[in-house]
C-alpha cells in the first residue's frame, strides 16, 4: 500500500517488520515489541536514517542493512539476539524540564 492512516493493526499481527529508518516507524515498531530490520536509504542527504539505525543496532534492538544486503540479512538474521526496546520514561523528562524552568 502507498499510504495508510495507521499501521497499528499490521504491527500487532506482524512477526517481523522491515522498515525504513524513520524515527516514528522505528520507535512505534520497537514499542510494540516487534523484531525490526531497518533498511537504510543511502540516497538521503546527510543520511540521518543511518545514524538512528546504527545507534539502535549498537543498543542491540534492531538489525540494519541497505537494499542490496537485505536478502543476505534475512538469510543470516538471528532475531533471538535482539534486545527488547526499553520503555520510555516521560516522567523523568518532565521532571528534568521542571528543574530547568525552576518549577520544582
Amino acid at each position: 500500500f502507498r499510504f495508510k492512516d495507521s499501521l497499528a493493526e499490521d504491527l500487532r499481527s506482524a512477526d517481523l517488520v522491515i522498515s525504513h529508518a524513520g524515527a516514528g516507524s522505528c520507535l512505534e515498531t520497537l514499542e510494540k515489541g516487534k523484531p525490526l530490520i531497518v533498511v537504510i536509504n543511502d540516497k538521503l542527504m546527510d543520511n540521518h536514517q543511518l545514524e538512528l539505525a546504527k545507534q539502535l543496532h549498537r543498543d542491540g534492538c534492531v538489525l540494519y542493512c541497505n537494499c542490496s544486503t537485505l536478502v543476505e540479512t534475512l538469510q543470516s538474521m538471528d532475531l533471538s539476539a535482539l534486545k527488547p526496546f526499553p520503555p520510555g520514561q516521560p516522567e523523568k523528562f518532565a521532571s528534568f524540564l521542571d528543574k530547568v524552568f525552576g518549577l520544582q
